[in-house]
């Protein structure tokens, strides 16, 4: 049997990554003690420090009782908002992905190499340059200031990356199951529905994760085309964050962070892994 040897390269890794670890780790550590301290406490001592008392209540506070935008019902109508935004564009933009990865993988058609270097290019493009042509486009349309002009948004923002997951991923699934579907007089949409879609779990999870995940957390377009009580949550929050009171609600607003990041970080902790999976499902024929 092998005597394991003293490495000190491996222990210098272990000490790096858990550094890195650490500095990522630290400001969520810092806004969940700070959601649990009161505001008096925040006060008198620092922003960094263990609680004396848990002061759950400060969760209460923020998910129906803060005021925000001038209206005290907490952050959940801003959490509906960006359910209502972030659910529907992610089912659209993965349908539509997984049609257009399909078409542009197994059903090749003349032109399709220069169309699926136009839906990808969107990918390069910083969203700043996209601001202008979606206010006209919203304006024109009447969806300025709607939870539907959002979800018009991130559907037609998501078709990038669903396309580009999903092309990667059919490329893999061998040409012979089209041409015998093709054979037997199967069509576009009947071999898409019956041989494609059945084997897209992998590849649909990591879009629907990658989408979800996104269009959650977005902030950019949330807080340019909405206003009130259409913003959602990621908008709401720097209202929240301003909001002017005789003492600064520290506590609470951490409370809102955290309520707020947690439809992201329950879908990757439960998710994760089949992610990883999906990423690596159909790299190697």
């Amino acid at each position: 049997m092998r005597e394991r040897t003293f490495a000190p390269s491996r222990v210098l890794i272990y000490l790096i990554v858990l550094l890195i670890a650490a500095a990522w780790l630290a400001p969520l550590a810092v806004v969940v003690l700070n959601s649990l301290r009161t505001n008096e406490e925040i006060a008198q001592a620092s922003m960094i420090g263990w609680p004396k008392q848990w002061a759950w209540g400060n969760y209460a506070a923020a998910w129906s009782g803060f005021c925000v935008a001038e209206t005290c019902a907490g952050i959940r109508p801003y959490m509906l908002n960006s359910a209502l935004v972030t659910i529907p564009a992610m089912v659209f933009s993965t349908l539509l992905g997984a049609v257009a990865g399909y078409a542009v993988s197994l059903w090749r058609f003349r032109g399709d190499t220069w169309i699926y270097a136009i839906v990808t290019l969107g990918l390069f493009l910083p969203q700043q340059m996209r601001l202008l042509p979606w206010t006209i486009v919203l304006r024109d349309i009447g969806l300025i200031n709607t939870l539907a002009g959002l979800v018009l948004i991130h559907t037609i923002q998501g078709l990038s990356f669903t396309t580009l997951f999903c092309r990667n991923y059919y490329v893999a699934i061998p040409h012979e199951l089209i041409r015998a579907a093709r054979i037997d007089g199967a069509g576009f949409f009947r071999i898409f529905w019956r041989i494609i879609l059945p084997l897209s779990p992998p590849i649909l999870i990591v879009t629907v994760i990658w989408q979800f995940t996104h269009i959650w957390n977005e902030f950019l377009y949330g807080v340019t085309f909405t206003s009130g009580q259409q913003q959602p949550v990621t908008a709401a929050l720097i209202a929240l964050s301003a909001a002017v009171a005789d003492i600064p609600q520290h506590g609470v607003q951490s409370a809102a962070v955290i309520i707020a990041a947690l439809p992201t970080l329950l879908i990757y902790v439960l998710g994760g892994r089949y992610f990883v999976r999906g990423l690596t499902a159909g790299a190697v024929k």
